[in-house]
């Protein structure tokens, strides 16, 4: 068979029938708008026009597909204007959602926060953003209110402290997920500090990695809580002890949520710390070159192993990108604990870290600032942010541990949370977000209060996790979670449109309760109207509670049972 050289390495002549979009087999020619913008120029190059000329010139002199589509290469996402209710989401254009503010993605990549990042960041959120921060479930800082005006100053910020917002969105590498813990804690298998610093630098910014189908999500630990939802990741390595190659990494490919929600697979190959920035290349490389770019909705690297499977996809990383074999490894052993670390836990050089909860993720310029004060009062090393919207000090002394904690919980950050304020995480929601349908942080929040007052008496011994989402798109995880809630418009006894959930119960990632993740189940028909979401909540853990085997799951009993008993 003849093929067609691209680069350093071969590409297979394109098939007959109906295409893709694959680069490696049906060529570049962009088959939609979208890539056809990417094609037209990197959304690498729009930073400096941000900086030359649409900081100077402001909000109005931005064309559309800036505007829309390369501003996200560098974190920026226009937010919604205030006022408009969730039922015209779908009915308005872009342009008429959007206000002239934008929401801002700065990135950690697993990274360690001292002191001096937290006062940047808690500076940033202070004198441009009203105060807003919020930590996501991939580990990021979240801004809103940030006018184009200012975003070359915090930029410059930014940059002065070795944090950034190079390809916090957009069709690229997102921001990487690193284990809280890493370096630290005294059962880690192996620790992924370097391996995700030696990618970010190496290829983070790469142009040749900067127009992928679409985002690309990656999550990398070495503890044995599992502690980065390997699962739903596009690549995960997952440290692993081979029985004669030592420490290293297990690979999963493939996992995403969304409205076609796929678990990642095991690919079956042992990666050695000294392989693993090849092998994370290689996978990225295959997604580029065979991610379908036909239709957006199949642009993830999910559908390309659906549609291989685990066999294919090492052989082709394998032989393609890699030109040597991988040994066969082991998979990761069930997860020892939880994967937010919350609580107070000795660190292996006889220091502590300390896990703490924000409530559904939000912060403020204030908190950072304060929290960065606090750390070296205690002389503490600093923060990194987990995949559950929480926060971990590390580095703490072991005489300073109590002064830590009682001054996180005056900060509103507790390490003793109770069960749902610990397990709920919120997306944004229709606060800020053009893509909502219902509210998402203010709703959970008065859920939890709720749910401490009335369920103060239940004694559980399994958590249950609570996550609310404003739109289809699962940035909250719906689907993996005990009882996940996905926001719509529904109908009151009045007939009136009200903001209300579809809801999924039974789903779950990798824990102590359950040996696999799965997802959650949905009950036909069933919708809870936003004012009653901690009715029914309150009516199902009850009913839990009163109906569960001995040592039994929320999610075993959530798949065992009637429809009618979870409406």
């Amino acid at each position: 068979m003849t093929s067609v050289a691209s680069g350093s390495r071969t590409l297979r002549p394109p098939r007959t029938g109906r295409s893709n979009g694959q680069w490696a087999v049906d060529g570049r020619e962009p088959l939609n708008p979208n890539e056809a913008f990417k094609a037209a120029d990197n959304g690498l190059n729009v930073r400096e026009r941000i900086e030359t000329t649409y900081a100077r010139d402001g909000f109005d002199s931005i064309p559309g597909e800036d505007l829309h589509g390369r501003f996200r290469w560098w974190g920026l996402y226009t937010q919604r204007k205030p006022g408009i209710d969730g039922g015209r989401t779908a009915q308005l254009e872009p342009h008429e959602l959007e206000d002239k503010f934008f929401m801002l993605r700065v990135r950690t990549d697993g990274q360690l926060l001292s002191p001096a990042h937290l006062r940047v960041l808690g500076g940033i959120s202070t004198d441009f953003a009203r105060e807003s921060a919020d930590i996501s479930d991939r580990q990021n800082i979240q801004y809103h209110w940030i006018a184009i005006e200012d975003v070359p100053e915090i930029w410059r910020r930014l940059e002065s402290v070795g944090l950034q917002t190079t390809e916090a969105c957009g069709d690229t590498p997102r921001g990487f997920l690193g284990s809280p813990v890493a370096g630290v804690a005294a059962d880690e298998i192996i620790d992924p500090t370097e391996l995700i610093k030696v990618i970010t630098d190496r290829w983070l910014g790469d142009p040749e990695l900067s127009n992928l189908p679409r985002k690309f999500k990656t999550a990398i630990t070495g503890h044995p809580s599992l502690d980065v939802v390997h699962e739903i990741n596009d690549i995960s390595l997952v440290g692993v002890v081979h029985p004669e190659l030592g420490p290293g990494y297990d690979l999963w490919v493939g996992g995403g949520l969304s409205t076609a929600p796929r678990l990642a697979e095991r690919i079956g190959v042992f990666v050695s710390e000294e392989d693993a920035p090849d092998v994370w290349h290689g996978v990225i490389q295959i997604f580029r070159d065979y991610g379908f770019r036909r239709m957006r909705t199949k642009a993830r690297l999910k559908f390309v192993m659906a549609e291989w499977g685990p066999a294919k996809f090492r052989e082709v990383l394998e032989t393609e990108y890699l030109g040597r074999a991988l040994p066969d490894g082991p998979a990761p052993a069930p997860a020892t604990g939880p994967g937010d670390h919350v609580g107070v836990h000795e660190q292996k050089d006889g220091r502590f870290y300390v896990g703490a909860a924000p409530t559904v993720g939000r912060i403020s310029g204030t908190k950072l600032t304060t929290l960065a004060e606090l750390i070296e009062q205690v002389g503490a090393d600093g923060v990194r942010l987990t995949a559950h919207q929480k926060l971990v000090v590390l580095g703490v002394p072991a005489d300073g541990v109590d002064t830590l904690v009682a001054g996180l919980e005056e900060l509103g950050l507790t390490t003793t949370p109770s069960p749902f304020r610990r397990t709920t995480m919120a997306c944004t929601g229709i606060e800020y977000c053009k893509l909502a349908i219902v509210d998402t942080k203010d709703t959970a929040t008065a859920v939890i209060a709720e749910l401490e007052n009335r369920l103060a008496g239940i004694e559980l011994d399994t958590p249950i996790a609570l996550h609310v989402n404003g739109c289809p798109n699962s940035c909250a995880r719906i689907q993996t979670a005990d009882i996940g809630l996905k926001g719509l418009i529904t109908t009151n006894d009045a007939g009136e449109n009200v903001p209300g959930f579809q809801v999924h119960l039974g789903g779950g990632l990798a824990s102590p309760e359950r040996d696999e993740a799965g997802l959650g189940r949905t009950v036909r028909g069933l919708k809870v109207q936003a004012s009653e979401l901690a009715d029914y909540v309150e009516r199902l853990v009850r009913r839990f509670a009163e109906q569960r085997a001995a040592g039994e799951s929320f999610a075993t009993w959530a798949h065992r049972v009637t429809d009618e008993e979870l409406t």
